[in-house]
């Protein structure tokens, strides 16, 4: 029997990496994972026209703060609920050796890139870097933009996960431990290596408490449903008022979260249902790639629309920054990164191998696999 020709890749598809929409994979993850990066990159698109001097009205300032109360908490939890279903596939050791690879790693490689950018083109940036910021890469990422997430995810998954194998896996000792971190994080933020995990451990604890009955069909058909969607809207609408008119304290913002957490769940549910604006999926996909590079794509493109286009119009630079800003990270990484000689700059251990299918999903995905949890 002769073989079947294999059917070459145009650029687009391969630009996009189509071929990902079509493996086995949760489609509501990705779903998810692309609603809260293109939030990310929406803010740190404003924050960095506001610092340039441009005025932003005040509707799509409130936007971010209202965002802001849900995208970050959203990831962790989301992280959370895949934790068990890691471990029951691999060691603690490799466990961590993946957080590594998957999360760590890229934020060493990316961090330094970024920070050596804002220094050499400090003419044209907001930014005000200087040698001192190479040291906040180790105890103080909150300095540094976006990359926080990154070591904040790594340490709260592994220090959850030897706790859960080596001190005790009951999920209410765990979620009493996050509640205590959390109301202890502020009093630490002069250090973020440490504050930031201890914020946003409650949500990891909370993803893997749920993570049991979360998979159940009577619980994926109560997000599938219209009506779920229908009922937390309303919900999600006066938490994110109250939010975005209120000083709230530590407790109602853990609850305004959750809400919000719960809403964008079933929104991702919904989408797979009617299986809708796939273009979400190919960014949630591609998550890691765009929030490792997304503020220096779109600080050029700023620093571009202002300097050579003599664009000043605030709006119009903001939807061209998120536009640029989440697909051509996309188009970069596989162009010029996966499976190319840039190989380095998203994983330390260049793979040799087609990865197998599987329905396990990387919250963040790494940059050789498509199916790697997080």
């Amino acid at each position: 029997m002769e073989n079947t020709p294999v059917k070459k890749q145009t650029l687009i598809s391969k630009a996009f990496n189509l071929p990902a929409l079509k493996k086995s994979r949760l489609y509501w993850v990705d779903y998810l994972k692309g609603i809260a990066i293109i939030l990310v990159v929406y803010r740190h698109a404003l924050l960095g026209i506001q610092r340039s001097g441009l005025t932003i009205p005040d509707a799509f300032v409130n936007a971010n703060m209202i965002f802001y109360s849900f995208r970050m908490p959203l990831f962790f939890m989301l992280s959370g609920i895949f934790i068990s279903r890691s471990l029951a596939k691999r060691t603690v050791k490799q466990f961590v050796s993946t957080k590594f690879e998957t999360l760590l790693y890229p934020y060493l490689i990316w961090v330094t890139i970024q920070v050596t950018l804002q220094i050499v083109m400090s003419s044209f940036t907001n930014s005000n870097r200087t040698l001192i910021d190479y040291t906040y890469i180790l105890y103080q990422p909150r300095n540094l933009d976006q990359f926080w997430y990154l070591p904040a995810l790594f340490n709260s998954t592994v220090i959850f996960v030897l706790i859960k194998k080596y001190v005790n896996g009951k999920w209410w000792l765990q979620i009493s431990l996050g509640i205590g971190f959390y109301f202890l994080s502020p009093y630490l933020q002069n250090i973020s290596m440490l504050s930031d995990w201890m914020e946003f451990y409650i949500f990891v604890a909370i993803g893997d408490a749920i993570s049991e009955v979360f998979f159940k069909e009577r619980v994926q058909n109560l997000f599938k449903n219209y009506l779920t969607l229908i009922l937390a809207t309303p919900v999600f609408i006066f938490a994110q008022i109250y939010y975005l008119n209120h000083q709230t304290t530590q407790l109602q913002f853990l609850c305004i979260a959750f809400i919000g957490c719960f809403t964008m769940l079933s929104l991702a549910f919904i989408f797979q249902r009617l299986n809708i604006l796939s273009f979400l999926r190919i960014v949630g996909y591609h998550s890691l790639n765009i929030y490792v590079i997304h503020v220096m794509i779109a600080a050029l493109t700023r620093i571009f629309l202002t300097h050579v286009m003599h664009i000043n119009n605030a709006i119009t630079i903001l939807f061209v920054c998120i536009i640029v800003g989440s697909i051509l990270p996309i188009i970069i990484y596989n162009l010029l990164i996966r499976d190319n000689i840039l190989w380095f700059l998203f994983t330390s251990k260049k793979s040799h191998k087609k990865q197998p299918k599987s329905t396990e999903i990387n919250l963040v995905p790494s940059a050789n696999s498509a199916v790697q949890t997080t």
